[in-house]
């Protein structure tokens, strides 16, 4: 790789570093409770005839409902959808640092919150933006725990949709400040993620879709925590999968940048949201 692209990937890197790190240093105890922010996980909004479906946001390991929707959410209320996200997958006694408990216990705390949205809402289905984990365990609540009659889209961005080895999970600890400290030692949330785990090898041994679900997935080559590259993709005739360098051949986003700060990507996602209204995605799409 050239000189540029290195440069180019370190920039995403320190950006995603530097958001967590801002976010974990100025907004530890809203992780735990969601904050309103200009509509953001409003449980009064209700949806428009526009955007009849809200949308929920699934964080990534690691993450929270807070940090990972820094650029997405906000975009998405501009838009006019409601937008909500959660908290899951929590250790007693870390905060901010989520998505660590057994996915199959995070599938059902992801079930229980779909239903609050949908009850206060009004809407019979929602759209769902999951990175990472985030992306992977709703297909074990639309597959084993009722979710299919209940999502009418779910977007994954560089879901673990097959696992990874756990030399990408270890780096996914040492890619976010002072997580492998939080945590000290491994969790189930990790090592469920692992290529052959019990978890793992249940998901998948169902087909990746449903019947009645839309599939989008977004990966990207130079990420060095699902690996490989492409393994994020799903099968079925209701799936598209993308790789975010066919969008914009320039765009380094690693994996964690792809969930949380790249700009194309959350351009992308609001086209798949609305695509007839969807504007082509490119290296010079901008967010207005």
């Amino acid at each position: 790789m050239s000189g540029i692209g290195r440069a180019s990937r370190l920039v995403c890197s320190l950006l995603s570093a530097l958001t967590l790190t801002l976010a974990i240093g100025s907004t530890a105890s809203a992780a735990d409770r969601p904050a309103t922010v200009s509509g953001w996980n409003d449980f009064s909004c209700k949806p428009s005839a526009a955007h009849p479906r809200p949308v929920v946001l699934v964080h990534g390991t690691l993450g929270n409902a807070t940090d990972n929707w820094l650029v997405m959410a906000p975009y998405l209320v501009k838009r006019g959808y409601c937008v909500f996200s959660l908290d899951y997958g929590k250790l007693p006694g870390v905060p901010v640092f989520h998505g660590l408990g057994p996915i199959d216990k995070s599938a059902e705390e992801l079930s229980a919150y779909v239903d609050k949205v949908r009850a206060a809402t009004g809407a019979d289905k929602v759209d769902m933006v999951g990175h990472s984990q985030g992306g992977m365990m709703p297909r074990y609540y639309i597959n084993f725990l009722g979710g299919a009659s209940k999502v009418n889209h779910l977007i994954g961005l560089a879901p673990s949709s097959h696992g990874t080895t756990m030399m990408g999970l270890t780096k996914l600890m040492d890619s976010v400040p002072g997580a492998r400290k939080a945590l000290g030692g491994m969790a189930q949330g990790l090592t469920d993620q692992a290529l052959g785990s019990d978890f793992l090898n249940r998901l998948n041994g169902s087909p990746d879709t449903m019947p009645g679900v839309e599939y989008s997935v977004i990966a990207t080559k130079y990420d060095q925590v699902v690996t490989p590259h492409g393994t994020n993709f799903l099968s079925g005739p209701n799936v598209r999968n993308v790789m975010l360098q066919d969008l914009c051949p320039v765009d380094f986003s690693e994996h964690i940048s792809i969930g949380s700060v790249d700009r194309i990507v959350v351009h992308w996602v609001a086209g798949r949201l609305d695509p007839a209204n969807a504007e082509p995605t490119t290296c010079a799409s901008v967010l207005s």
